[in-house]
C-alpha cells in the first residue's frame, strides 16, 4: 500500500541523502552562524569537510532553531496539495525548533480545515531522530492513517537508545556539558565520557572510560545489554569526522550482536557544533532508554 500522508522531519535528523529520497522525506533545515561573519547557513549547504575542519580550529559556530514561517511555508505546500502531515521534530530537550513546528502546524490547519497536520516530538537528535523518523516512515508505508503513524512515533520514541562518546571535552565544555577543570583533567589523562539522551529529551552523562577504543567498547556492550532482538534491527551510527572509528564499532556489533544492517554517517553541523569532532554516536532500539 501507498502512504497516506506526507513526513516531514528537520535537519537534527543527520539521515543520508540518498535515504532521505529513498524514504520520500520532507526535511526543513536548521542553520548554522560561522565565526567569519556568514549567517543563517542551512546546514546541508555546509562542506561537511571543511565544517569539522573550522571546529578542529577551534572556530566558534552558533546554531539556531528553524522559523515558524518556515515550516508554515512547508506545510501549507502540501495541505494546499490536498495531503494530510505528520511532523516528528528534534527533541524540545534541546532546541526550540519542534515548539516552532508544533505552533506553524496550529496555524496551517486553521488555514486548511480539512486536513490532518500532526506533530511528534521526537524526544532524539541526529540519528537517534533519524532512526525514529526511519522506523516511521517504514510503517507509513504499510498504508496507516496520519494518526496512526504519529501514535507509532509517540510509543516507539523513548524505546530509541542513544549512546555515545566525544574525543574532545573541549566542545562539551563550551556548551556547558561539562565543567572546566573536569575538560581539562579528562583530556590530560585521556578520559573519554559516556553520554546519552534521556526520557525528557536531554543529554545525560552516564559513565567515564579511557582511552578511546574503550569507549567505542561501552559504546557496544550498551547495545548487547540494552537492544532487542538485535539481529533483526537496523542500527544507526553517526560520527564527527571519525570514519575509521565509526567503522570499528560497526564491525564490534557485527560480530558481537550479529547486526548486519548499520547506516553509517556523519553528525550533521546543527549537533557537531556542539558535541565536536570525534564524536560517535550509537543509535538502536530497546525496551527502554
Amino acid at each position: 500500500m501507498s502512504r497516506t500522508f506526507q513526513l516531514i522531519t528537520d535537519s537534527s535528523c543527520d539521515l543520508p541523502a540518498e535515504l532521505v529520497k529513498k524514504l520520500d522525506l520532507v526535511v526543513v533545515p536548521l542553520y548554522v552562524t560561522m565565526d567569519n561573519g556568514e549567517k543563517n547557513i542551512p546546514n546541508d549547504c555546509l562542506d561537511i569537510k571543511e565544517f569539522y575542519g573550522r571546529l578542529r580550529n577551534k572556530e566558534s559556530i552558533k546554531t539556531s532553531a528553524v522559523a515558524i514561517s518556515a515550516f508554515s511555508e512547508v506545510f501549507e505546500e502540501y495541505a494546499k496539495a490536498g495531503k494530510d502531515i505528520l511532523y516528528i521534530g528534534f527533541s524540545s530537550g534541546l532546541s526550540a525548533t519542534y515548539a516552532a513546528g508544533k505552533n506553524a502546524a496550529e496555524e496551517v490547519s486553521e488555514k486548511y480545515p480539512d486536513r490532518k497536520i500532526l506533530t511528534v516530538d521526537s524526544l532524539s537528535a541526529s540519528m537517534g531522530q533519524g532512526l525514529l523518523v526511519y522506523l516511521v516512515a517504514g510503517y507509513a508505508d504499510s498504508g496507516v492513517s496520519v494518526e496512526d503513524a504519529a501514535k507509532y512515533a509517540e510509543e516507539l520514541r523513548l524505546r530509541v537508545c542513544h549512546e555515545f562518546t566525544v574525543d574532545d571535552l573541549f566542545f562539551l565544555r563550551r556548551g556547558g556539558r561539562v565543567s572546566a577543570a573536569t575538560a581539562v583533567v579528562g583530556s590530560m589523562l585521556a578520559i573519554k565520557p559516556i553520554m546519552h539522551m534521556d526520557n525528557e529529551g536531554h543529554l545525560i552523562a552516564v559513565g567515564k572510560e579511557r582511552g578511546r577504543l574503550n569507549s567505542l567498547k561501552k559504546l557496544c556492550d550498551k547495545l548487547c545489554e540494552n537492544a532487542v532482538n538485535a539481529k533483526e534491527q537496523t542500527v544507526f551510527i553517526s560520527h564527527g569526522d571519525c570514519l575509521e572509528d565509526a567503522q570499528k564499532l560497526a564491525d564490534m556489533i557485527r560480530e558481537r550482536a550479529g547486526v548486519k544492517d548499520i547506516v553509517i554517517s556523519y553528525v550533521g553541523p546543527v549537533i557537531g557544533a556542539h558535541s565536536g569532532p570525534g564524536t560517535v554516536a550509537l543509535f538502536f532500539l530497546a525496551q527502554k532508554r
